[in-house]
């Protein structure tokens, strides 16, 4: 099958030299919600800014649904949709005719019921007639939804759409996410908070100066690079590991009331129940135990760091 996303060796570098993408390569299928994950100046924006159509690339192709941006610019934009990070709208224009500008931006004929559809979706029916300059930030991110989704595109682009926005309008925004989801809309975001990624997203994309360094399976990546941690507190703190306990990844914390042991919940064997009987052969006690496992948070930051 086609990707919806099609994206080679794309590279952008600005007039004082900085390198902002390093010819990244990227498939995107149709349907599919991607994260795209970085520190902020990581190329994330760019790479966005490029497909959309608003800062030209240095070097590489892109295309959407098999239409080069360039060549056939008009009809690879029409299939894209972008919130952007930034709130740009007409302060003295009102909700629902700035929505109608938008549809009609990109030559779609008028259509009162699907733009009555996005505004109820997005809790902003109620307000269709006041001047956008009367609305809250939050209300103005919605809005900033609303305008992309006028003209039906098959891409959307999220970028930090939930950065400062109340908890309501996170829940409603990833209520909607997957409504589109369910009708084929292809999603692709960026967000810092992670665990948005680590329950939405089908894959998960990492880009860190400039280079893409993977896009896994959400799934394949908890798999690869997550691991439980089986934390111990112990009866009597430890000052240091015996000797007899030097074959296991074991590590003191908490000032040596705490010992923890690092495993691979993939393997065949753990090696707690090993732990387990060499510690009491040592004497060691303790009074608790809990197990803990990777989050996607802590694979971002161990794969960014190792960068």
């Amino acid at each position: 099958m086609q990707p919806i996303l099609s994206v080679r060796d794309l590279s952008k570098t600005y007039a004082n030299g900085f390198q902002a993408l390093k010819r990244v390569s990227l498939d995107v299928r149709k349907g599919e919600i991607l994260a795209l994950l970085g520190p902020n100046g990581a190329g994330k924006t760019t790479l966005i800014s490029i497909v959309c159509g608003i800062v030209n690339a240095t070097g590489g192709s892109v295309s959407v649904d098999g239409h080069d941006i360039v060549r056939d610019y008009r009809r690879a934009r029409s299939l894209i949709g972008l919130v952007p990070q930034e709130l740009t709208t007409d302060a003295f224009e009102t909700v629902r005719a700035t929505v109608n500008f938008s549809r009609g931006l990109f030559g779609k004929p008028k259509d009162p019921a699907f733009i009555e559809t996005v505004l109820k979706d997005l809790s902003l029916w109620d307000k269709k007639d006041e001047k956008i300059i009367t609305l809250s930030g939050g209300m103005k991110r919605r809005l900033m939804i609303a305008k992309a989704l006028a003209h039906e595109p098959q891409l959307l682009f999220l970028d930090e759409p939930t950065a400062g926005v109340d908890v309501d309008l996170r829940r409603d925004m990833w209520a909607l996410v997957r409504r589109l989801r369910e009708s084929g809309v292809t999603i692709i975001l960026t967000t810092h908070y992670i665990e948005e990624a680590e329950e939405m997203a089908d894959r998960v994309g990492v880009i860190n100066r400039g280079e893409l360094m993977l896009v896994e399976e959400k799934a394949a990546l908890m798999r690869q690079f997550g691991r439980k941690e089986l934390t111990l507190e112990l009866q009597t703190p430890l000052v240091e590991l015996p000797a007899a306990l030097s074959r296991y990844p074991l590590e003191l914390r908490d000032g040596g009331r705490e010992l923890v042991f690092s495993y691979d919940a993939r393997g065949e064997r753990t090696g707690i129940t090993a732990l387990l009987t060499a510690l009491n052969e040592e004497g060691i006690r303790f009074r608790d135990l809990r197990t803990e496992q990777t989050s996607l948070e802590d694979i971002f930051v161990s794969l960014v760091r190792q960068k």
